[in-house]
């Protein structure tokens, strides 16, 4: 059994979920033992962000191996280790997931009435398979917190979910353990591969993965079938086109809180496995699929911004720019160049702010009327000043304003995917303009033009604890804009290593002789 010299990561992936058994304890009988319970959930998400900064702070840059590396035996009989890892790719979506589960702690603080102590605990649960799977070194290891998201998204959906939230909460739990599964069998074919051709043994470990040659050579060859059964499962996730269908239900049903972390963080798990597994492990079959993938995610992108246009209820609106924003990451990380991933990976950040950001509001003017029907509202901004201009910003944000951080994001993507095909660039970019007009149409039905209705003339502003709330993410928004270098040095190295198969000298290279692969000792 190997040891590890730090134990820095156990602590930043099950602090959370230690948080929630302690949290469990609090007996919520009394009005002070309610209040004890939410301070103590908020206490514990904002002591995992200090442990993530922390993690960001030994974290060295110009290195794209994996840092702060543990590594222990779990079942060897299957080559299966205890695994932890962080490199510039997963650092920023752990940093994102720390960053957001406070956020939504406080966001809850009043909306949620009904078994609250469990609904904490199971933030604080879902936090820890985030943080699980963002850090796995392990194949196995990955899967299993995969699969153990399912469990308190499942039960937030299901219990404090809207009217449909048992058939939402089935949908997203059958969609994406139908992906998974596929993913299952590939990760042991690969484990199986490994010892027939070493003589070790088997290994899940994921350098020793990258290292299997796969027979490639066709869109039936064994490389070809196993990049289809981690595409799909990954592609659930994203969601990407037409596998997206669970997506809008789960959204709308769920609480504010189960949007703002699905949206978030959950969805950008498909684009980080498309990143971590499929891209070094499959690089024939990679190239095979391209050209379908980038038109999956050119019709994505346009799908869901028409899907959206139409919408008269605000949080399917959101919900489906969700699908359209998603397309632009599977179109950088297929463009397979430096700029195309680079703006593919900081999307997935922008998205996390941005998405987080119109949903939370959303939920805020849904407490206070009870409906998100665009025709319900009008004339807001008179009457809710504070709550317009966060509003604004957000949207614009979203909008790709340039000054905003979805700028750059989008921005660097259509560069990337120029340098592939400029056809599909030029669709793909229609998409900003599509994306600025169903948003725009619907600011203006719920914000402009005279208050409607008394219900709206006594609306109330934002209070000092929402406040606190978009304040962070207002912040991120401008500050992302303005200093993406900020942002990009800590991932450049990593994303660099995870396109060396693809540069120009490994194009002709066969998948007998891998030319090098992200965390590779």
């Amino acid at each position: 059994m190997a040891s590890s010299t730090s134990c820095l990561l156990s602590w930043l992936v099950f602090l959370p979920l230690l948080w929630a058994l302690v949290g469990l304890c609090i007996p919520t009988n009394t009005a002070s033992g309610l209040k004890l319970s939410k301070l103590s959930a908020l206490i514990g998400s904002l002591v995992t962000f200090a442990v993530s900064i922390c993690v960001y702070q030994q974290f060295d840059p110009a290195s794209a191996q994996a840092q702060l590396a543990e590594n222990h035996a779990w079942i060897p009989s299957l080559g299966v280790g205890y695994r932890l890892g962080i490199d510039g790719i997963s650092l920023w979506l752990v940093l994102l997931t720390t960053f957001l589960t406070p956020i939504v702690i406080l966001s809850s603080w009043e909306s949620v009435e009904k078994k609250v102590k469990a609904y904490y605990a199971l933030i604080l649960a879902l936090e820890t398979a985030m943080l699980g799977t963002f850090l796995a070194m392990d194949a196995f290891l990955f899967y299993t917190f995969w699969e153990a998201m399912l469990i308190p998204m499942y039960f937030l959906v299901g219990i404090w979910g809207g009217k449909e939230r048992i058939y939402a909460a089935m949908k997203l739990f059958l969609y994406t353990m139908a992906g998974s599964l596929l993913m299952l069998v590939a990760i042991f074919y690969l484990a199986y591969q490994y010892k027939l051709q070493t003589g070790l043994g088997y290994s899940m470990y994921l350098p020793d993965l990258y290292m299997v040659k796969i027979p490639s050579g066709g869109y039936l060859a064994p490389q070809s079938l196993l990049f289809l059964a981690f595409t799909i499962a990954f592609a659930i996730k994203v969601p990407l086109f037409p596998l997206h269908t669970w997506l809008p239900d789960a959204h709308v049903q769920a609480p504010t809180a189960g949007s703002v972390i699905l949206a978030g963080v959950l969805l950008k798990m498909g684009g980080y496995g498309l990143i971590r597994f499929v891209l070094p492990l499959f690089p024939d079959a990679v190239r095979l699929y391209q050209t379908p993938m980038l038109v999956l995610g050119t019709v994505a992108i346009t799908y869901g911004a028409l899907i959206a246009w139409v919408q008269t209820d605000v949080k399917k609106l959101v919900a489906y720019s969700s699908v359209s924003h998603m397309g632009y990451v599977v179109l950088g990380i297929f463009a397979l160049n430096p700029t195309g991933m680079t703006g593919a990976v900081y999307q997935m950040l922008c998205h996390g702010i941005s998405t987080s950001g119109l949903f939370l509001l959303v939920g805020m003017i849904y407490d206070r009327r009870h409906t998100r029907e665009m025709s319900d509202f009008g004339g807001i901004s008179k009457v809710m000043p504070l709550f317009a201009i966060a509003f604004m910003i957000i949207l614009l944000s979203s909008a790709a304003l340039p000054g905003t951080n979805g700028f750059i994001g989008e921005f660097m993507i259509l560069l990337g995917l120029w340098q592939t095909s400029q056809v599909l660039a030029a669709f793909a970019a229609l998409g900003v303009i599509l994306g600025a007009v169903y948003l725009l149409f619907m600011f203006q039905k719920v914000m402009l033009g005279p208050v409607t209705g008394d219900e709206n003339k006594r609306l109330k502003d934002l209070s000092l604890r929402e406040v606190a709330v978009l304040v962070p993410l207002l912040i991120a928004v401008f500050w992302m804009g303005f200093n993406p270098g900020f942002w990009f040095k800590k991932m450049q190295t990593s994303i660099d290593a995870s396109l060396v198969p693809y540069s120009q000298s490994a194009v002709a290279s066969s998948n007998a002789e891998k030319v090098g692969t992200p965390w590779n000792p």
